[in-house]
């Protein structure tokens, strides 16, 4: 059943959805009082973190002597969700002791670097979930279970996840720290930056660490033989400094789009246009610096594109104004860092005119 829950996100009313978390312990309960009753569940409730009740449709009920399996489909809501109608599974069996052991089978990712949160091998079954199945389970039964969870396209659908960015290969993770997924949620974005950080600093140490919004900043880093360890910041440039600072990075690169960089020149740190757009107040900015006449002034203060912006500047004379912008990020970064000495540099690039603008 499609949760009758809603958000508004700039505006808009989104639907929320369910986790992958809340899947696996709707369908190990299910399959439990399956096994129990020996009698088909069509429909489960289960309570999550959110205290939010939950009335989950039961899919591919199977009795077979002493085990049962069923699956439960994720619905993402109006979340852009990679694991949005997948069947998430749950096989359980019975056991001689009163234990409840929780596994992953086919589809389901395994750890494979420290840190995260479990042992190297362990299936991505998050805490959470586990706590979530486990009160569930014993809501129906105090007896033991072997409970696997699986997911058939997990390992297809996990290509279109980060885990392998964060050191989760061969299927999906099971998540969910509220069970239910909330729109575009920005805090689900950062966790996964900080995720992708801890992987760069086991694989590449603490020498020095790239940041990029997005795939056309990996290409111009590539262009430039940047070699060390790269992160996506998409437009979370102050939380995303602020944690690799902490983590201990002796250094910090960054390669962005003049539209997302003139921001940062002047201390802007969230680049969503949602936040802030200071494109064109930061050209005039550093074009008054230079002692730009008014008449450029104005007519950069009429431009659309950060691009156009740049066009008129360089084609007035002033194309320096991009190499100010770049000191004035890293500037502004020492200064948000409170670390008037750390080495940051700052690379600009323009779609049209390449890294060497001028």
């Amino acid at each position: 059943m499609n949760l009758d829950l809603y958000v508004i996100k700039e505006g808009k009313r989104l639907r929320c959805g369910y986790t992958t978390g809340s899947c696996a312990t709707g369908a190990a309960k299910a399959a439990v009082l399956m096994l129990e009753t020996g009698n088909k569940a069509n429909y489960i409730e289960i309570d999550t973190p959110a205290n939010i009740k939950l009335k989950l449709k039961v899919h591919n009920q199977r009795i077979d002597g002493n085990k049962a399996c069923c699956s439960i489909i994720k619905d993402g809501g109006d979340d852009p969700d990679s694991t949005d109608g997948m069947e998430i599974y749950a096989e359980v069996e019975k056991r001689e002791d009163s234990k409840i052991v929780i596994d992953g089978g086919v589809g389901i990712g395994r750890i494979k670097r420290k840190g995260l949160f479990g042992e190297i091998g362990d299936a991505a079954i998050n805490p959470v979930p586990k706590k979530m199945i486990e009160k569930e389970v014993r809501e129906v039964s105090n007896k033991g279970y072997n409970i696997i969870i699986y997911a058939p396209k997990g390992e297809e659908i996990a290509n279109k996840t980060y885990n392998k960015n964060i050191g989760i290969e061969g299927g999906i993770s099971i998540i969910g720290t509220k069970g239910i997924v909330y729109p575009m949620s920005e805090e689900a974005l950062i966790k996964t930056i900080y995720l992708e950080v801890d992987t760069i600093e086991e694989k590449y140490g603490k020498d020095n660490i790239i940041l990029v919004p997005g795939n056309y900043g990996e290409k111009i880093a590539d262009s430039l033989n940047l070699v060390d360890g790269r992160v996506k910041v998409s437009n979370y440039i102050g939380d995303s400094i602020l944690y690799i600072y902490n983590k201990g990075f002796k250094s910090m690169t960054l390669v962005g789009h003049i539209g997302k960089f003139a921001k940062l020149s002047i201390g802007i740190f969230n680049t969503h246009s949602k936040v802030c757009d200071g494109r064109m107040e930061a050209f005039i900015y550093y074009l008054a610096l230079r002692g730009a006449p008014m008449e450029l002034l104005e007519k950069v203060n009429s431009a659309i594109t950060a691009e156009e912006a740049l066009n008129i500047c360089i084609e007035a004379g002033f194309g320096e104004i991009v190499k100010d912008m770049g000191k004035g990020a890293e500037m502004r970064i020492r200064k948000y860092l409170k670390d008037e000495n750390y080495p940051v540099k700052v690379i600009i690039y323009s779609m049209e005119r390449g890294v060497n603008m001028g």
